[in-house]
């Protein structure tokens, strides 16, 4: 949910040419989305129904400019993971000081309050970038 949203805030926003893509920690490699996630973003008039799950790995860390993860636990993961990481990883709720709970699993209103959270964070770092 995250990549769709950002991608479109950014282009909106006159920043399209920022590359915006999705990894995770313990992806669920080549998985499409959740249904509940589509559903939610097609309101939004963002499609990800064609977006597959991929693992973050070293060379995606290294070549990012700025990595935002969800949870603190994910930022010190990904230092951990490789520590060139440090300095360009931060939550997307960084600037009002907030996690976003990962709804996989979970039902529909999970979905829409970290939805929320992410459209919050996302409108915020909109404003730093």
């Amino acid at each position: 949910m995250a990549e769709g949203l950002l991608k479109q805030v950014l282009t909106a926003s006159g920043k399209g040419d920022c590359v915006v893509s999705s990894a995770g920690l313990g992806a669920l490699v080549g998985h499409p989305p959740d249904a509940k996630a589509c559903q939610l973003m097609m309101k939004k008039d963002i499609d990800i129904s064609g977006y597959r799950a991929c693992q973050l790995n070293n060379d995606m860390i290294r070549k990012a400019d700025l990595i935002l993860v969800m949870e603190s636990s994910h930022k010190s993961a990904i230092e951990a993971l490789d520590p060139c990481a440090k300095g360009k990883v931060f939550r997307l709720g960084h600037w009002e000081d907030f996690d976003i709970p990962d709804p996989y699993q979970q039902n529909l209103l999970a979905f829409e309050v970290s939805f929320n959270l992410i459209e919050r964070g996302a409108f915020e770092w909109l404003k730093k970038l």
